[in-house]
């Protein structure tokens, strides 16, 4: 296995995979590692070809709101959209990932929203949760979310999940404890502590159909991969490597985070990668007019949303 596992892995260096980024980047140039002031001005340019502003960021009440937050050192959320993109397809959120950063006690919430999850989409009625993105793009899933789960998002962060593999490649890789030996991709995964590259990460994180969670199981190695990848770029000490990632990060990431609060976010809350707890979500299938549902009540919404709340108002 090992030596069948080198010589594919020497193969997929000859390959050229497009200069996508995943979810992992955005903590990255949050919570990434003293280098960031090295390359001051390479982060400026790269974060400015990656910011693209919601409608809602034109209010000036919002401005107000955002402000405070930085100013008060107060905790935020930040949504992470996965998006599987293909030609002449807009594609879905084919990841949701809810992160709830307390500066205070230096701690995050992740939380994984299953991709089926029915819930009520403004101006287009109960559907998946993912279709929020084909429909009225970020803003829509933004405002989806918010009213799902009664709570703010501050910020969010959209990737082409197609790309995720560029950036674990760019920090070297990521070592996860792999729970269930399965096959995906043309790679067999086996049980224990393995070491993944940038495509293997990829194909990793999508298998669902053989695992018995199905998609919480997908979901919680998404959450295993993000936070090794986090830990990875905070301990990164390549400067010569710093370059090559900022170009891939430049026009394959968008967040309304701008200059600003992306130096505010690295100053306040980069600690929040040190403790770290994942919440699901639990419900169960149900099909409705012959397409299948992640069926929530009301009180699992009720219980997230007053355990993010609760973790947010910590001192």
């Amino acid at each position: 296995m090992v030596e069948s596992r080198t010589e594919k892995r020497k193969e997929k260096k000859k390959r050229k995979w497009p200069f996508w980024v995943g979810g992992i980047i955005l903590g990255l140039l949050l919570i990434g590692g003293g280098i960031f002031y090295y390359f001051y001005d390479k982060i400026g340019d790269t974060v400015s070809s990656m910011h693209d502003p919601l409608e809602r960021d034109n209010d000036p009440d919002r401005q107000k709101e955002i402000n405070s937050i930085f100013k008060d050192k107060k905790s935020m959320n930040v949504l992470l959209l996965g998006v599987d993109q293909r030609a002449g397809d807009k594609g879905r959120s084919d990841t949701m990932i809810l992160m709830s950063l307390n500066p205070n006690t230096d701690s995050m919430i992740m939380l994984s929203i299953p991709r089926d999850t029915y819930v009520n989409i403004p101006g287009r009625g109960m559907d998946k949760i993912n279709h929020a993105y084909a429909f009225g793009d970020v803003e829509l899933s933004v405002q989806t979310v918010e009213e799902a789960f009664d709570l703010p998002i501050h910020f969010y962060s959209r990737v082409n999940m197609e790309g995720f593999q560029q950036g674990i490649d760019a920090i070297g890789g990521v070592t996860i404890n792999n729970e269930q030996e399965f096959s995906q991709g043309g790679t067999n995964f086996s049980e224990g502590q393995i070491q993944l590259n940038g495509e293997e990460a990829l194909d990793y994180i999508r298998m669902r159909k053989n695992d018995p969670r199905g998609d919480l199981g997908r979901n919680e190695r998404q959450r295993n991969v993000i936070t090794a990848a986090l830990n990875e770029a905070a301990s990164f000490s390549s400067i010569t490597k710093v370059g090559e990632i900022l170009d891939i990060v430049g026009g394959n990431v968008k967040t309304d985070l701008n200059m600003g609060n992306m130096q505010n976010l690295f100053g306040n809350y980069r600690g929040t990668r040190n403790n770290v707890k994942t919440i699901e979500l639990d419900g169960s299938g149900q099909t409705i007019g012959g397409t299948w549902y992640y069926i929530v009540p009301e009180s699992e919404f009720n219980r997230v949303t007053t355990e993010i709340k609760e973790h947010m108002e910590e001192k």
